[in-house]
């Protein structure tokens, strides 16, 4: 799988009835790391990674994906190729866990082999034995299994990126912190670059090698490890913010 990074150049997200998600972001995500975007509700944290795949548009500015403007590819052939994960998954209710895991796969038209033992290989890889949970349905998994089995659906086609939008917020606070942990292993040996929206700053702590701390319009206030934010506030909204969420008393 090749590394990627992913490049925001003056982005402004502007809508039709004059509110600004994103004023001006520029912002660089680098191959093979995974960024944490952390702020206040209505930051503009989701509409920046929603731009990435074209599920919003930006109204100006420039976003690359592996040096390549994502504005002057095909918006579904973009979407396919790059990993989405969101908090409530969104697993096909009535395909099985295998048929999941092969939705863009089957889109791609790769033939049947192919498809089986890719969808066998990623339920092996994020701990959901094929031959155990492979035949399974949705509603028969728990909130973890499920966002297991989002992942894997999102790793089906080897995808350069992989964006996430609250990945393990529906997720039981005691199951979460393993979560995390298998899934900063597994990202760690496949290499993928991962751009994360969480509201848990301690999920960026335990997850980012740099957080982005946003505030109203899409402001970069800070961007640093997390070390460098937690213990080096950029300004008094960091620090504030990171104060609200008790990040500091740790």
């Amino acid at each position: 799988m090749e590394h990627a990074g992913i490049a925001f150049d003056h982005v402004r997200k502007e809508y039709p009835d004059g509110t600004v998600a994103v004023e001006d972001l520029s912002l660089e995500v680098t191959p093979g790391e995974i960024l944490c975007l952390v702020g206040p509700s209505g930051c503009g944290k989701s509409t920046t990674l929603r731009m990435v795949n074209r599920l919003v548009e930006p109204t100006s500015g420039t976003i690359t994906v592996d040096g390549a403007d994502v504005m002057s590819q095909d918006a579904v052939q973009l979407r396919r190729s790059i990993g989405y994960v969101i908090q409530h998954v969104g697993l096909f209710p009535h395909r099985t866990v295998a048929q999941n895991v092969a939705t863009v796969p089957g889109l791609l038209k790769w033939d049947k082999a192919r498809t089986r033992a890719r969808a066998e290989e990623l339920l092996d890889l994020v701990g959901l034995p094929h031959g155990k949970y492979g035949s399974r349905y949705p509603h028969e998994l728990s909130g973890g299994e499920r966002q297991r089995v989002g992942v894997a659906r999102a790793l089906a086609v080897e995808p350069p990126v992989m964006l996430m939008d609250e990945p393990f917020g529906a997720v039981d606070p005691q199951r979460r912190r393993s979560l995390q942990q298998e899934f900063k292993d597994l990202q760690r040996g496949l290499g993928i670059t991962v751009m994360m929206v969480t509201h848990d700053i301690r999920e960026a702590v335990i997850l980012a090698d740099r957080i982005a701390v946003f505030s109203q319009g899409g402001v970069l206030e800070q961007l640093g490890t997390p070390d460098e934010v937690s213990d080096h506030p950029a300004n008094a909204f960091v620090e504030d913010f990171l104060a609200d969420f008790g990040a500091l008393s740790n």
